[in-house]
């Protein structure tokens, strides 16, 4: 793999999305609420499948790096208050959407969904089932915390139908996981895997982080020999995103322990030629499959998708999230639930929608997304796709083609191994919202 040159990791490392959806949800109108919420809700055609995901977010001690919208807690009483909290939000979402509406994937995230216990879990599964239909080939995926899995907690998620796992695993370096509060050692990792193979589940995922304090690519390859030995079907490697003053938490991360911007790089770029020397397929700009798994098989044909769950070879027109601080992508409208539990809580008990912003795809959007979301997806850009109004995004894109990102036909401008390193930085130029952001810092670093 052709070096990375540091002048232009020096021109690119600005905030950038990371357009899981677009536009960004900080361009997204917070005067949306509830009503046009439910109006969004009522206008989908009947049959039409949907993706659910279900936010959980209790965690038992949140870890330092964390991004996610977490509360730490032990109090089973306060997971069981959620659970009704969560039923009443359903039953304001069917009361607009209907009863049955038929779902072909379902995540559950948080937070550590497998924080609940056994009676905890068939009543959250119970409750989602009651107000939709799980189709026969359903995907149920959920993320585990291997600190917190019990006994034979694995094996009642296959038989519930849960088919695939995720693993926070993020470092397995002991000073990495010392400095953000993380520790779970390598026998540890391996029994849950163990755990999840004779339970029967499909496909297991392992997510890593890179960016990390005290990380070196001697201690990364170290990790890796580890992960490489536990044979997952999938990985994903998220970039740390050091934002304390949006996340106070970090601020205990030990900031001249973090790699600079030309050693993150340099990071990401061994973990690519490990995976991929390893046999793996490299999905987009963070993910990795093997060549037969369903994301490569999608790649590769043009058709992956991405969405607020990420990756998916089995995109859904409508995307549902329930629970505090879910996202939806419903009947071209994007909302989301307050993000803290207390608004989020009084809103269902008062019988209201928790819905606190949102945003109505323009045609604009459509387009600009599409292109997005092939970049990201599929490494390339149909030029028939691109109106004449873009021409200036196209024109800002010669300059990536000079420094070797992106190639271009008559037909079609596709990304170069080197480009896959700045995808972020490609899809910039086609993002009509940005500018009234960019001196916001509210977005990370795009490398």
């Amino acid at each position: 793999m052709q070096p990375i040159p540091e002048p232009l990791i020096h021109a690119c490392d600005v905030p950038g999305p990371r357009y899981t959806s677009y536009p960004p949800v900080p361009s997204w109108d917070s005067t949306f609420g509830p009503d046009r919420w439910a109006h969004a809700l009522s206008s989908v055609s009947a049959g039409e499948a949907f993706a659910l995901y279900a936010h959980f977010p209790f965690c038992a001690k949140r870890c330092l790096y964390c991004g996610c919208n977490a509360i730490p807690t032990r109090r089973s009483e306060k997971i069981d208050t959620y659970l009704t909290d969560l039923e009443h939000e359903l039953g304001l979402v069917t009361a607009h959407l209907g009863r049955g509406r038929p779902v072909q994937q379902m995540h559950w995230g948080g937070g550590t969904p497998n924080l609940l216990d056994e009676q905890q879990t068939e009543r959250a599964l119970r409750m989602l089932t009651d107000h939709f239909h799980f189709t026969a080939y359903a995907e149920l995926s959920v993320e585990c915390d291997p600190r917190v899995v019990e006994p034979d907690q694995l094996a009642h998620y296959r038989s519930l139908g849960f088919s695939r796992v995720s693993f926070g695993v993020q470092d397995l370096d002991p000073s990495v996981q010392r400095a953000i509060g993380r520790v779970q050692p390598l026998a540890l990792v391996r029994d849950v895997c163990d755990q999840a193979r004779r339970a029967g589940f499909e496909q297991i995922n392992l997510d890593l982080i890179y960016g990390l304090p005290h990380q070196t690519i001697h201690s990364v390859d170290e990790t890796l020999d580890a992960v490489l030995a536990l044979d997952p079907d999938r990985l994903a490697t998220f970039s740390y995103a050091h934002l304390p003053a949006q996340r106070p938490h970090q601020r205990a991360i030990p900031i001249d322990a973090l790699p600079n911007t030309i050693e993150r790089v340099a990071l990401f770029r061994h973990i690519v030629e490990r995976l991929t020397g390893a046999g793996y397929v490299w999905i987009g700009f963070d993910h990795f499959a093997r060549a037969d798994d369903p994301l490569a098989v999608a790649q590769r044909e043009g058709r992956l998708h991405r969405n607020f769950m990420g990756y998916t070879p089995y995109p859904a027109r409508h995307l549902l999230g329930v629970g505090m601080s879910s996202i939806s992508e419903v009947a071209g409208t994007y909302a989301q639930n307050a993000a803290e539990l207390a608004p989020w809580t009084e809103s269902v008990r008062a019988g209201t929608l928790p819905t606190v912003r949102g945003h109505v795809l323009t045609e604009d959007d459509h387009v600009r997304g599409e292109i997005i979301r092939d970049l990201l997806c599929n490494l390339e850009i149909s030029l028939a796709r691109v109106p004449a109004s873009l021409a200036p995004a196209l024109e800002a894109l010669e300059a990536f083609e000079a420094d070797g990102l992106v190639t271009r036909d008559a037909m079609t401008i596709r990304v170069t191994t080197l480009g896959r390193f700045f995808l972020r930085n490609l899809c910039l130029p086609f993002d009509a919202y940005l500018p009234a952001h960019t001196a916001e810092r509210v977005f990370s670093r795009t490398l």
